[in-house]
């Protein structure tokens, strides 16, 4: 990069920050912060207010902005891909602010370059393993959520989970992330005084507050999932699927499948969890047509599940033991 892009990208950089030290726009360019100042008098020389504090960094004067910046080829078309895995990965929440936002980019293009984004567009697709269920978010929760993050706003949800009925709690935003193919809100709730992650879907209501909340220090978001999901000692499983089954496992990449297998009668996989118990729930709906091979704690987590299924119907209903067919299950 020559100097005069490069001073034109420091600006860029100054007016996407609220303040940034020379250390960090050195570690960025990768230069010297001895030819950060220089570059910073230059631009000060040339007429863009640079406001600068010792030991704490350099900002824009309130105010200021460059004109509309040109995209080049190869950033458009960052953009143009990205945009299609957004598409293709989340849910309707987002896609109109991603169309809008593309719209926008267009605007500024020149003719060539627009025709160029056109061709590209219609010459490139996206395609991702399946999602092994869609769910829908109100557009109001994730704008109110982001706004709280950003903003360190309280908020008041109304939220339904499996195992409760629907309760209402003031929570304090902190992160919100996207896996196993739905938007999650991580927040502290006020209700249960805990880190809690609340899944955006099943946010009915949401109100922001102006009451500010403080930074938890002690809080990061890597050491919550690792400690939640047991992510620092993952485990591994291997299951055997008949084949007939195995054909229409799309599910299976929700619950950390690797590999699989196959002979002329089974189907044998490996998946990485954070729980023997999540994993477990999934494979008893498959009955006799899976049977765990490893590790034993599972298979005795499915032997006793299914001792349990057996006693129930047997109390209930005064089943004998042995096998019967059942003509609408065949």
């Amino acid at each position: 990069m020559n100097r005069i892009d490069r001073l034109v990208a420091i600006v860029l950089l100054l007016q996407s920050k609220r303040l940034i030290r020379a250390e960090d726009i050195a570690d960025h360019f990768e230069i010297s912060v001895r030819t950060v100042y220089r570059d910073i008098n230059a631009l000060c020389e040339a007429g863009v207010p640079v406001a600068g504090e010792a030991g704490v960094g350099y900002s824009l004067v309130a105010g200021y902005n460059l004109p509309p910046v040109m995209f080049t080829e190869e950033e458009a078309s960052a953009l143009i891909i990205g945009a299609e895995f957004v598409r293709q990965m989340t849910d309707d929440s987002l896609h109109k602010h991603v169309r809008s936002a593309l719209l926008k980019i267009r605007a500024v293009l020149p003719n060539e370059k627009k025709e160029y984004i056109e061709r590209l567009q219609s010459s490139i697709a996206v395609f991702t393993r399946p999602a092994a269920y869609q769910s829908e978010v109100r557009d109001d929760v994730m704008t109110t959520v982001q706004r709280a993050i950003v903003h360190r706003h309280v908020v008041t949800i109304e939220y339904s989970s499996r195992s409760e009925s629907a309760t209402t709690r003031d929570v304090e935003p902190l992160n919100l992330i996207y896996y196993g193919s739905n938007w999650h809100l991580i927040a502290y709730c006020r209700l249960r005084k805990d880190i809690r992650d609340f899944r955006a879907d099943r946010i009915h209501g949401i109100h922001s507050y102006q009451e500010a909340f403080p930074i938890r220090p002690d809080y990061s978001l890597m050491n919550y999932l690792q400690q939640r999901y047991q992510l620092e000692k993952p485990l591994e499983v291997v299951v055997r699927f008949t084949a007939t089954v195995a054909r229409g496992l799309s599910q299976k990449y929700y619950y950390g499948f690797v590999e699989e297998v196959a002979d002329t009668e089974h189907v044998t996989m490996r998946f990485i969890v954070p729980s023997l118990r999540w994993i477990g729930a999934w494979l008893m709906g498959f009955g006799a047509s899976v049977r765990v091979l490893s590790p034993e704690p599972l298979c005795h987590f499915m032997h006793e599940e299914s001792l349990r299924i057996t006693a129930l119907y047997a109390a209930s209903q005064h089943l004998s033991a042995s096998p019967v067919s059942v003509p609408f299950l065949n």
